[in-house]
């Protein structure tokens, strides 16, 4: 691959996932909103929410499952994630993994699987690990359902897409490159026309020089 082809635009930084919690952002499909778009994202700004203080555990090695069938239990969330688990099973639970790289494996292995006829979510949990987080109680959350005009993004079910303004930024950059491209190759044929050039003069001299040589024979 030449280095043209790897080289990628230069773009201010942006990303499908909150990296902060910013109910006026995760309430825009974009996260560009500048302004609340609805009664319950004014909620979760003037709300303060504190995080459970009796949840234990190391939040890196805790995933948070949720869409299980009502009729799944316990004994069945310890069986399919193979370790500990806190919750009550009412459709979602907090399973506790004894190191990171176990939940990551879950988190990235275990979303979207059918567990007793239900597709299931999982992600890590937001609570302790996501900054200014707020719950769906307090108009926060992530995702939603359209039919609520609550819907919220930038989380795993729902991330952020591509504002259009940085997608025309990016198209620029890239036309930008391509036509950089032909520039730089015609300055290399150049400079090989100059130094096609230079041995032509040496050759003139050699003959030159061959010919005296002959005079003097």
């Amino acid at each position: 691959m030449t280095e043209e082809k790897q080289q990628e635009p230069k773009t201010e930084f942006w990303s499908r996932y909150a990296k902060v919690y910013d109910p006026i952002k995760v309430g825009s499909i974009d996260g560009t909103d500048v302004e609340p778009h609805d009664k319950a994202i004014e909620r979760a700004i003037n709300s303060k929410y504190v995080p459970n203080r009796h949840v234990k555990g190391n939040p890196e090695c805790t995933i948070f499952v949720s869409r299980l069938n009502y009729k799944t239990t316990k004994d069945t969330i310890k069986d399919v994630f193979s370790r500990h688990r806190h919750g009550m099973p009412k459709g979602y639970a907090f399973i506790e993994y004894e190191s990171e790289a176990s939940a990551e494996e879950a988190y990235r292995l275990a979303n979207r699987m059918v567990l007793e006829g239900s597709m299931i979510f999982v992600d890590f949990e937001c609570e302790r690990l996501l900054k200014g987080w707020k719950p769906r109680r307090l108009g926060g959350g992530f995702a939603g359902k359209k039919e609520s005009g609550q819907l919220r993004f930038g989380g795993r079910d729902k991330p952020f897409k591509k504002p259009i303004s940085l997608e025309i930024k990016e198209e620029e950059e890239r036309r930008a490159q391509k036509s950089e491209i032909p520039k730089k190759g015609l300055e290399i044929a150049k400079e090989e026309f100059k130094v096609t050039e230079e041995t032509f003069e040496v050759s003139e001299e050699d003959i030159k020089v061959s010919k005296e040589n002959i005079e003097v024979t």
